[in-house]
């Protein structure tokens, strides 16, 4: 999808000024908006604009009016900024630049006027404003169409509030389009509602893997709960492990699978090719197009970040030489060491398919955390294409972001089962995912055996805090250390309020309403 933005945001959490913005959308097939009429509701373009909030950032691709203001358009983006709140202070990943904000990230040492916390923040609300607006101008209508999209603007509000929920906790909540400051919601409720509405819009989605490739249907409703009520003990005091084995056994049972070849869902393909089967595993992506999303973010944050210029080819000119595997994640799939005889161009050769670090002049261990070199590169994202075509275009990818897929509900069930005192049905789960990497089935599973699984399986994929949190292994004295955490190469913990992301200090100042976390 092409979009322009019809909005800006307030610097206010839940606020919305309407500017008119030309917006146009190319795949509806409708005209451009008039700058001149801008209280004319354009319902599809309107709809269309609230998936292409996953992948654009502004007003003119890739940069130019950005969204939201107060940051660099280019790190603004809905996905790169979950990706580095969720990555970089954790044992998977290592950014090796000194940008503002990136440091802090790497060490698990920001402040409530982090730039990127504060992007984050404010990009949740500048969709779920949208989805405010377009629920509010589409209410009474009841054609199939209107409740279709009704219920997925729906469900994308509640996939924004679900990331407010589990990065900053007790937050600012609306539904209405509106001049008041918005009230606080506590956690607790906030988990609730989300609950609630994605029980509401259930039936008016569509059917597993029936809808069009890039909307969410019944199973991106099902996934997202799945992984909700697997956090419920963390969000609300309470689990709910049955629950959640359950919503995740609904996507195992579903059309959806697991494909057989890995390395497909994260290649330029992966919308679909006479090779690339790669959508039968993917529930939700963030659809990309090299000529209609051009964007700093998503696939081109992927591709770019992780990779310079003496890797193999990886289907895009661009190489920024940044992200890269600490040496906890690496130690993940070879606990014994790397043979000495390894080839160090391709680590996805030594017994699981899925270990597709490039470790050819690089160490393990990082001594310098600004030398990329230091540290294996990730090579998983590629814009290559597995049917052998060539790449659209050399400056902008055509790779699909695989938000949510099919993988992470066996692995979801696998630690709610287990949890929930049947290891069986974990062991089968674990070992149907470890059976699609080539890599030895267990016997016997733990709890940690699940965690390390979701690492390989997910890694520099935008999980990896939340697991961590959850198992009371992130923040806190009696979590566990790694390479780099804390700021010290060989780890060191950093305190538990690190568990949320501070409210901005710039919405502290403006709502009222609003009470900090602690400890910030």
């Amino acid at each position: 999808m092409k979009l322009k933005n019809i909005y800006k945001i307030f610097p206010v959490a839940g606020l919305v000024l309407s500017l008119g913005l030309t917006s146009c959308v190319d795949d509806l097939n409708v005209t451009p908006i008039d700058p001149n009429l801008s209280l004319e509701f354009k319902q599809d373009e309107i709809f269309a604009k609230l998936y292409a909030t996953m992948a654009l950032t502004g007003q003119k691709g890739p940069d130019g009016n950005g969204d939201v203001a107060g940051i660099d358009e280019g790190t603004s983006g809905f996905y790169r900024l979950i990706w580095n709140m969720n990555e970089l202070p954790t044992d998977e990943a290592l950014c090796a630049w000194g940008d503002p904000g990136i440091p802090e990230l790497n060490f698990g040492r920001w402040s409530s006027s982090h730039d990127q916390i504060k992007g984050m923040y404010y990009r949740l609300y500048f969709d779920i404003n949208l989805a405010n607006h377009f629920l509010e101008k589409v209410e009474g209508i009841h054609d199939e169409k209107t409740v279709k999209q009704r219920a997925e603007a729906r469900f994308i509000r509640a996939l924004n509030y679900y990331y407010l929920l589990d990065f900053y906790g007790n937050v600012p909540f609306t539904e209405k389009v509106s001049p008041n400051l918005p009230s606080r919601i506590e956690r607790k409720e906030l988990f609730a509602y989300i609950e609630s509405e994605l029980k509401e819009i259930e039936d008016d989605m569509y059917d597993a893997k029936q809808g069009p490739y890039g909307r969410a249907d019944k199973a991106a409703n099902w996934l997202l709960m799945s992984r909700l009520l697997l956090n419920a003990e963390i969000y609300t005091g309470s689990p709910r492990w049955e629950d959640a084995a359950s919503y995740s056994k609904k996507i195992i049972d579903s059309p959806y699978t697991i494909i057989d070849n890995y390395k497909y869902l994260f290649m330029g393909d992966n919308d679909g090719s006479s090779v690339n089967n790669a959508k039968e595993e993917i529930i939700l992506p963030i659809a990309v197009h090299y000529s209609m999303t051009r964007s700093w973010t998503t696939a081109f944050f992927l591709l770019a970040s992780t990779h310079m210029s003496d890797m193999p080819a990886w289907g895009i000119d661009d190489g920024w030489a940044g992200n890269r595997a600490r040496a906890s994640l690496v130690s993940k799939f070879f606990e014994t060491g790397i043979p000495g005889n390894a080839d160090l161009t391709d680590l996805s050769t030594l017994g699981d398919e899925r270990a597709m670090f490039f470790g050819e002049g690089r160490t393990q261990e990082i001594d310098d955390v600004n030398n990329f070199e230091q540290g294996f590169s990730v090579a998983k994202f590629s814009n290559l294409r597995a049917d052998g075509e060539a790449p659209n275009d050399p400056k902008s990818p055509d790779m699909d972001v695989p938000f949510l897929r099919t993988a992470e509900a066996y692995l979801n069930y696998a630690e709610a089962s287990m949890r929930s005192g049947n290891s069986g049905e974990a062991l089968w789960a674990v070992n149907q995912i470890r059976e699609r990497a080539g890599a030895r089935t267990y016997s016997v599973v733990s709890l940690d055996d699940i965690l390390d699984e979701k690492a390989r399986e997910f890694y520099f994929e935008g999980h990896r805090r939340t697991d961590l949190i959850r198992y009371g292994y992130f923040g806190g004295s009696s979590a566990y250390t790694y390479d780099w955490k804390g700021g010290s190469k060989y780890g060191s913990n950093f305190r538990d309020i690190y568990n949320l992301y501070p409210i901005p200090d710039s919405d502290l100042n403006a709502n009222h309403n609003l009470i900090q976390n602690p400890g910030y």
